[in-house]
């Protein structure tokens, strides 16, 4: 039914959950697994009677980006490698929306299920922080798996 699963990363342990759920239904339906994350773009600097500078360089922001992706990936090949999955795609790209990062790799990557994690939040907290996963559930054209 679902050949290629996209799996959305936040560095969190409920993420690693979702990656867990994406294993699961990937042996099942022999499926590829994507994973994928999303940086914030490079900091702008503030500007005002005091004027604030980013404390980095785009070029050093781009090694602590690539390290933080590395660092997430490395978790979820690792669960991967232990469920038998020996090939695992990954992607990553920069952006100040993750949703519209989430479904723009999708698409691209030609997924057909996104898999993601959701922290639940309710109330003011999902007002001020938002939910990712209630913008991709919306917006998105694809089934999507909601890990809680």
């Amino acid at each position: 039914m679902y050949k290629n699963i996209l799996v959305p990363l936040d560095g969190s342990k409920l993420s690693l959950k979702a990656v867990s759920h994406a294993l699961a239904l990937g042996k099942m339906m022999d499926a590829r697994i994507t994973l994928f994350h999303a940086s914030d773009p490079y900091p702008r600097g503030v500007y005002g009677d005091g004027v604030v500078y980013p404390p980095f360089t785009r070029q050093q922001y781009a090694v602590l980006c690539k390290k933080a992706t590395d660092r997430i990936f490395a978790a979820a090949t690792r669960k991967a490698k232990t469920a038998g999955f020996d090939l695992i795609e990954s992607a990553h790209s920069t952006s100040e929306e993750p949703w519209q990062a989430i479904l723009g790799a999708a698409k691209k990557q030609k997924c057909d299920l996104i898999v993601m994690a959701s922290h639940g939040r309710k109330g003011l907290a999902s007002l001020i922080l938002g939910s990712e996963a209630q913008k991709v559930l919306t917006h998105s054209k694809l089934p999507v798996l909601v890990v809680h």
